[in-house]
């Protein structure tokens, strides 16, 4: 098998693949009230699409697809896709991350279709901050959704982004309650992507997460194996052995060990994940063009940047110049 070396040496072997731009959500900090205009049907890859780019991925290394959207489970037919993935692709590990709506119906489906793990999007436990964040939202559908997940067998991974003066107040009652359905709760630092949402007063440093912390002097850090256990440092509590992850990704940014490609579902390749501008892999997808989709993928993990924050700066000077 081959492997798909990325700029820095870094061995590229983890694709996340949008398979919607969709969402049954609103989210305050992800869209405007009045929502986003959505990509044309005719624009979006159709599951064939999708299952003609994994085998191009697995050629070229790829172990790992993370199956996310928008919201992957409200796309028409999800169920006969999930259920194609692993015996079409035995040696690939598939994941998928959901904002827990629909994941009460869908999770016995991810376990049988041989899924290793999702992610729940969950950034607080109160019902009424959570229908107002996500403009609508049922937060009992998630906590369903959870319990059926992790009843039915499937590795649940619940992911937090922390922002001062919203959640942080919620920090010990969320780890009571992922210790409590047998959830990996990681908490994500608050990422400056957008302007009108971030600011410095309400970022969270995780210096400060840890210190915030019940019994911070009972937590103790997890070595890690290698990369391919994710960005989250890891750490357990020395009396109740939970295990939960901290995913630094403003202080202590994880890009020299990045190991990701980004896919969107009207067919982009980003070689970041934040990147606002993809190379277009449609057309050549659409007509089977295998070489040429392999060239378009090498190329652009060649120019995967060293940092994020680097793509950003370049980005926004690029607007700026008119490019």
């Amino acid at each position: 098998m081959a492997s798909l070396i990325g700029s820095l040496g870094r061995c590229l072997d983890y694709a996340r693949l949008s398979i919607t731009d969709r969402c049954n959500l609103r989210c305050r900090y992800c869209m405007p009230e009045e929502g986003i205009p959505w990509i044309a049907h005719d624009d979006i890859l159709t599951y064939e699409d999708m299952l003609f780019l994994i085998d191009i991925l697995q050629d070229l290394g790829i172990r790992k697809i993370r199956i996310t959207g928008g919201e992957p489970l409200v796309r028409k037919g999800i169920a006969s896709f999930l259920a194609m993935l692993k015996p079409t692709f035995p040696s690939l590990r598939f994941a998928l991350t959901t904002n827990g709506i629909l994941l009460e119906k869908y999770a016995e489906i991810l376990v049988n279709a041989g899924f290793s793990g999702i992610n729940v999007s969950l950034d607080t436990l109160d019902p009424e901050k959570f229908t107002f964040v996500t403009r609508g939202g049922d937060l009992r559908q998630v906590f369903r959704g959870i319990a059926r997940a992790t009843s039915a067998g499937i590795a649940t991974k619940i992911n937090t982004v922390l922002i001062q003066g919203f959640n942080d107040g919620e920090i010990p009652a969320l780890l009571e309650y992922a210790h409590g359905v047998g959830a990996l709760l990681r908490f994500i630092e608050f990422m400056p992507l957008d302007g009108d949402v971030w600011s410095e007063g309400r970022f969270l440093p995780a210096e400060m997460i840890l210190q915030r912390l019940p019994e911070p002097e009972m937590w103790h850090f997890i070595e890690k194996k290698d990369h391919s256990e994710g960005p989250a440092m890891h750490l357990r509590h020395e009396k109740t052995a939970q295990r939960i992850g901290i995913i630094a990704a403003v202080t202590h940014h994880f890009c020299d060990t990045c190991n990701r490609l980004r896919f969107s579902a009207n067919g982009e390749i980003r070689s970041c994940l934040f990147s606002r501008k993809g190379t277009s892999l449609f057309l050549p997808l659409r007509a089977r063009e295998r070489n040429a989709v392999k060239e378009l993928i090498v190329g652009v993990a060649q120019e995967k940047p060293r940092c994020w924050k680097d793509l950003l700066d370049g980005e926004r000077h690029m607007s700026r110049i008119g490019g």
